[in-house]
């Protein structure tokens, strides 16, 4: 049987409207007066069963939080996770703009229509996140999937050779003027390589009133995921055709649950041990890598990119098809 590989991916972020106050504290750190369900939790389950995460943090946080991300990523990394570059620039304030000269407009990365103005949000933060860690970064998934072409000429740019945003249930959503229907690795044309979330696509049931769905790899289980047979993890009746790698995502918070307000909240450990379970599960079937490893898999041709990419496909924006249906309530 081929090697077969999973990467725990974990969007570390802070973002104003999923907490009312301590933002870090709260969405980050998981720290609530009734417990506690965060990052360090993540990370002893992982250490429970060998299996390291990837965690994408959003260096824009730092900003907004001064010092609380920096301290999230430095404890990140000496417990020996994968720190890796996230962005929502959306969320900076204006006197970061106005320190550097530019304007707050375009708020989104999609909208980015200035590789100078892209570069320079991948740089100066790459470079921040290089200064906390002493490495070199190695792969950026765009805050909310939002990307586009100049997004990936500035990876390139930067030396950073990984790209974790091709989602079709993002680019469905308007976030991305492009996206691959493939769960496998491939590269753009400038080099940079492309690591899917894996996403079901599930075909149109006309006579079923059900549209055609793309539906990502999530934690925690959502009320979607209702066709898993009785005793049966979910995600393995869930996932699609076996391939070479599984690409899961998860948030900061997705051990907390969401109280009236939309605000993370923690109800009890019910939540941490779900995912033990999952996780337990995938280390069965999944060598779980990091993305150094993914990297010297590629080189040793263990993982192979099936397909190179014109880079100027992710410059032209379509519209999605009108009877496409996504599920967008697992914290995109």
């Amino acid at each position: 049987m081929p090697n077969r590989y999973a990467i725990l991916t974990v969007d570390t972020e802070a973002l104003p409207a999923r907490a009312a106050s301590d933002h870090v504290r709260h969405l980050v750190w998981g720290e609530h007066a009734a417990g506690r369900a965060g990052v360090r939790e993540m990370c002893a389950i992982g250490r429970e069963f060998g299996a390291p995460h990837v965690f994408f943090v959003d260096m824009c946080g730092d900003e907004l939080y001064p010092g609380e991300m920096a301290e999230v990523v430095s404890w990140l990394d000496r417990d020996g996770q994968d720190v890796q570059l996230h962005l929502h620039p959306e969320i900076l304030p204006l006197q970061f703009w106005q320190q550097h000269g530019l304007t707050p407009r375009p708020r989104y990365m999609n909208e980015y229509q200035d590789i100078a103005r892209a570069g320079f949000v991948i740089r100066f933060f790459s470079d921040r996140l290089k200064e906390l860690t002493g490495k070199p970064v190695q792969a950026y998934r765009a805050g909310s999937f939002r990307w586009n072409g100049d997004i990936i000429r500035a990876l390139e740019q930067a030396g950073i050779p990984l790209s974790f945003n091709n989602s079709m249930r993002a680019h469905l959503l308007g976030r991305s003027p492009h996206a691959e229907p493939t769960n496998s690795p491939y590269a753009w044309s400038n080099g940079v390589m492309e690591v899917p979330v894996t996403e079901h696509h599930f075909p149109a049931e006309p006579q079923r009133g059900r549209p055609e769905k793309w539906i990502s790899l999530t934690f925690p289980q959502s009320s979607y995921f209702q066709y898993a047979p009785p005793r049966s993890p979910w995600w393995r009746s869930w996932l699609p055709a076996p391939v070479d790698l599984q690409v899961f995502l998860l948030h900061s918070w997705s051990l907390l649950h969401w109280d009236d307000n939309q605000h993370a909240t923690y109800l009890g450990d019910q939540r941490q041990e779900e995912y033990r379970r999952l996780v337990a599960s995938i280390v069965k079937d999944y060598d779980v890598i990091t993305t150094t490893d993914f990297l010297d898999l590629v080189r040793r041709r263990k993982i192979k990119t099936k397909q190179v990419v014109p880079l100027e496909r992710a410059d032209l924006a379509s519209p999605p098809p009108a009877t496409v249906s996504v599920n967008s309530s697992s914290g995109f």
